[in-house]
């Protein structure tokens, strides 16, 4: 009798062990893009541009910052993109302003496969330029532009997260949009500083 239990147990337990694992294909984020769509810049700042309505015009709150340097920030995606301004004083200020923007793109050298540089002029003639960077990078789009005689504005996106940067191709292709909007849009504000 024992032995028909014993049996019957070591079938069931056959059975039981037996599985159907199907591996999971590995997860990727899913970005739900909106509609491009913008709004001016407030007139307080000595640059006015159009940025995107899906993000927040935040102060720059480093420790570093200046009086008009302020974060475009997309709360949907975690970036930020960070625009820093400086008046120029004079040839050596620009001259400056010019090596340091080179200089944090190049920082970037460690990590990065690759820097595309491009340089394109808006549609009211100003010159910008861009700087793509692919690879495990900090920053995955920087730019910057002057008039050569009284402004400088220099810009950088981030993401705050640890999703590798192919993965958060479609919200940096999102943003590259923005980004070339808001310089194509870009006057300067003669009535601040």
């Amino acid at each position: 009798m024992w032995i028909r239990a014993l049996i019957g147990i070591l079938v069931i337990l056959s059975f039981a062990c037996e599985s159907n694992y199907v591996p999971k294909p590995k997860g990727y984020n899913r970005f739900v893009l909106p509609k491009h769509s913008y709004q001016s810049l407030p007139d307080s700042l000595p640059y006015i541009f159009e940025y995107s309505k899906h993000a927040k015009l935040l102060r720059d709150s480093s420790w570093i910052s200046d009086k008009y340097w302020v974060e475009v920030y997309y709360p949907e995606f975690k970036a930020n993109v960070h625009i820093t301004y400086k008046q120029i004083l004079n040839r050596d200020s620009l001259k400056e302003y010019l090596n340091d923007a080179y200089f944090l793109t190049a920082k970037h050298q460690i990590k990065a496969s690759g820097i595309d540089e491009t340089i394109a002029e808006t549609p009211s003639q100003k010159t910008v330029v861009y700087a793509e960077l692919s690879g495990e990078v900090p920053s995955q789009f920087q730019f910057f532009t002057t008039d050569s005689t009284d402004n400088f504005l220099r810009g950088a996106l981030y993401f705050n997260t640890k999703v590798q940067n192919d993965s958060l191709k479609p919200a940096i292709d999102y943003v590259k949009v923005d980004i070339v909007h808001m310089m194509n849009t870009l006057r300067w504000n003669e009535s601040v500083n």
